[in-house]
């Protein structure tokens, strides 16, 4: 006899280019969500990406998903916005913020009609700027407007320092803070394994940390696209969501005095739960890394005024 109070947790995809539809798969294949639904302008290719999916249900949980419309954010849980412009040739990272903050102010007006209750999970680039805006445009709360942030450049960290030191990368505690692009930093003071400072010279801590930045650089120019590890890291954070685990994630939030720091969405360890951002963690950066994150702050602060 099946349970008239039961209901499925939704998790809608807002765009289902490389990285949108491969989160999909993982959602999928973690088995995070009874119902996924991917939303884009291409409706022909989202329906061919739940059909495909669909097709492999038998192997795997049971889970509904389907190629849907903003009406299906009604019932969603979390709504994740992969959906973007890509960069011309000859165009500006400031034409590309222009073009991309239109693509968000439609999505979010089209999401707000539906629902007020869902967590709006941002992945589209410049993912900081563009989660501020979505956090001013749709008038939810911050907690609950969470960028992908730096928790997949504290992933790369996290991997490089363990290959460089033969550790499990899931033994290595690192945090990249500030915007997820170039004036990002790493937080090497509370960098560790076990509770143990990690004991790497400045040229090792430079090196790695120019393969963190260089990561996505390398695999664009390899294979075009970047949407492997995001997925992951958007999977991570629906599963602290859904299951409400009070992990700690390097997330893109909206800051208040932190440091000084004020008003813009910048990544930070965050404790997220079911409401999502509980809590902005502090880190207690030294005075070379607060100044190194100010800057980066300051950077987004003018990005920011020059699209609101």
């Amino acid at each position: 006899m099946s349970d008239s109070s039961f209901k499925p947790t939704r998790i809608v995809v807002v765009g289902a280019g490389a990285v949108g539809s491969t989160t999909a798969y993982t959602l999928l294949l973690r088995g995070q969500a009874s119902e996924i639904v991917l939303v884009d302008v291409n409706r022909e290719r989202a329906h061919g990406d739940a059909l495909d999916m669909s097709q492999g249900l038998p192997f795997i949980s049971r889970t509904r998903v389907w190629a849907g419309d903003y009406s299906d954010c009604k019932d969603a849980d979390i709504i994740i916005v992969s959906a973007g412009v890509g960069q011309k040739s000859g165009e500006t990272r400031q034409d590309l913020l222009r073009r991309n903050v239109r693509v968000i102010e439609q999505i979010v007006e089209n999401i707000t009609k539906y629902t007020t209750d869902a967590i709006l999970l941002i992945a589209t680039n410049p993912v900081d700027v563009l989660s501020y805006y979505a956090f001013k445009q749709s008038g939810w709360k911050a907690s609950r407007v969470i960028g992908s942030g730096t928790l997949l450049d504290s992933a790369r960290l996290r991997y490089l320092t363990g290959r460089h030191l033969q550790v499990d990368p899931r033994s290595v505690h690192a945090h990249i803070v500030g915007e997820h692009g170039d004036t990002e930093l790493a937080i090497w003071s509370r960098t560790n394994i076990a509770g143990v400072p990690v004991e790497l010279s400045d040229e090792d801590k430079q090196a790695i940390f120019h393969d963190v930045k260089d990561s996505a650089y390398q695999i664009i120019q390899a294979k075009g696209a970047t949407y492997y590890a995001i997925a992951l890291a958007l999977d991570r954070i629906c599963a602290a969501i859904l299951r409400d685990e009070s992990a700690v994630l390097n997330v893109s939030t909206l800051v208040d005095d932190y440091h000084g720091i004020s008003d813009v969405y910048i990544g930070l360890p965050c404790i997220i739960d079911h409401e999502g951002i509980r809590e902005i963690i502090d880190l207690k950066p030294t005075p070379e890394e607060l100044a190194g994150l100010k800057h980066s702050a300051s950077e987004l602060r003018k990005r920011i005024d020059s699209v609101m």
